[in-house]
């Protein structure tokens, strides 16, 4: 099925992702044609949301931080513009 939106060559990042609603919306993004950045405090859950995602084609990088830690927001901030 055709998605309506064309993020192709975007990226995304998406907190809370390794399951719930965060998880929903990165399969969204990857679906829509994002790459992106997951983050989680559970390590073994933003894996499989990063493999779910990589399965679509689309590269993902998996963070574990806790982002109500400022210092850990900006740590993931920095590791997605290095990485993409």
């Amino acid at each position: 099925m055709p998605n309506s939106f064309d993020l192709e060559g975007k990226v995304a990042i998406v907190t809370g992702s390794g399951r719930g609603l965060g998880k929903a919306m990165a399969l969204a993004l990857a679906e829509a044609g994002c790459d992106l950045m997951v983050c989680s405090r559970t390590t073994k859950e933003l894996e499989q949301t990063a493999n779910e995602v990589r399965a679509k084609g689309k590269r993902c990088l998996p963070f574990t931080a806790d982002i109500s830690c400022s210092q850990q927001a900006r740590d993931m901030i920095e590791a997605t513009v290095k990485e993409y």
